[in-house]
């Protein structure tokens, strides 16, 4: 199982856009693949965070948000192990 670090903080230059949504969810799912712990990290707005969470859900094995502030938290995890 591989390890995907997605920096939401690189999907927007200033100031996410809800019009862009569509596209930050696309880029997301592109780059977490399927079956992978996905590590969720970046300078991004709460409202982004949930949402790539929600599209990651079903297609990354675990989701974790990690910050300098708090470490890995583990958002889902559907490993057997």
């Amino acid at each position: 199982m591989n390890r995907i670090l997605i920096d939401l903080d690189t999907f927007f230059n200033e100031t996410a856009k809800l019009a862009d949504l569509p596209q930050y969810i696309r880029k997301a799912e592109e780059l977490a693949g399927e079956g992978n712990v996905v590590i969720l990290t970046g300078r991004a707005p709460v409202w982004l965070y949930l949402k790539i969470a929600h599209a990651l859900h079903g297609k990354a094995k675990k989701l974790i948000y990690s910050s300098p502030v708090t470490g890995e938290i583990v958002i889902f995890d559907h490993s057997p192990d």
